[in-house]
């Protein structure tokens, strides 16, 4: 999954809609869910905070950075004796987001 948006997003004149935040959430799985939210991001950063795209989007970028790292559910939980998958864990690894260098 590209980070690269679509040309007519791109556009000055093109409103960003709560339609072009579900659109990038569509395709929303643990593995692609840091490329999306960066999307998501790049997408609402313009809009004002009262933006029905942008706070849609902000809900979707929580979302996202949250099964990054819990991850999808699979397996069983752990046996006597046996630590749980990191997936089935109660205390999902939480995302900080560093300083970026440039």
């Amino acid at each position: 999954m590209a980070e690269a948006e679509q040309p007519e997003r791109l556009r000055p004149q093109h409103r960003v809609t709560v339609e072009d935040v579900r659109q990038l959430m569509g395709a929303s799985t643990p593995h692609f869910a840091l490329q999306l939210r960066n999307r998501i991001r790049t997408l609402i950063a313009p809009l004002p905070a009262d933006d029905p795209a942008r706070i849609e989007g902000e809900r979707e970028i929580a979302r996202l950075e949250r099964i990054a790292f819990a991850g999808e559910v699979r397996g069983e939980p752990g046996q006597d004796g046996q630590r749980p998958l990191p997936s089935l864990a109660d205390e999902p690894t939480r995302y900080v987001e560093g300083p970026t260098s440039g």
